[in-house]
């Protein structure tokens, strides 16, 4: 398969997961009046295991038995992701007065390369 067919298929489970994230902080934040980070931040949790398991089995068709240690690095990459889009939220927010949820918009953006780039060459790239 393509580098970019599996772009795309990440894209696509991207596109779920953000429906995902959110869902959920538009819930805990309007709804349950969480703080906004602490809302982004589970959002963003749960989209990740909606994530992983939609790009191991589907984007990289992985049949790799390691899914323990590939959900830890999946993890790890996609908290790193967090850091990043919590700043550029932050960033946005704070420093150039934008909409929260567009800042949030943004920063998926600047998060789904990274996710991409990292998880291609280090958590379902067999090479």
């Amino acid at each position: 398969m393509s580098t970019l067919l599996q772009f795309l298929r990440f894209c696509i489970v991207g596109a779920g997961g953000m429906v995902v994230d959110f869902g959920v902080t538009f819930l805990l934040k309007e709804k349950f009046r969480l703080n906004k980070y602490a809302a982004n931040s589970i959002g963003f949790s749960l989209a990740v295991v909606n994530n992983f398991l939609w790009n191991k089995y589907w984007t990289f068709h992985d049949r790799s038995e390691e899914v323990g240690m590939q959900f830890l690095l999946f993890l790890a990459i996609s908290s790193a992701g967090l850091l990043l889009n919590n700043g550029v939220i932050y960033l946005l927010l704070n420093r150039w007065k934008m909409n929260f949820y567009l800042s949030k918009f943004f920063a998926t953006g600047v998060v789904t390369a990274w996710n991409f780039l990292a998880n291609y060459q280090f958590t379902f790239h067999a090479g």
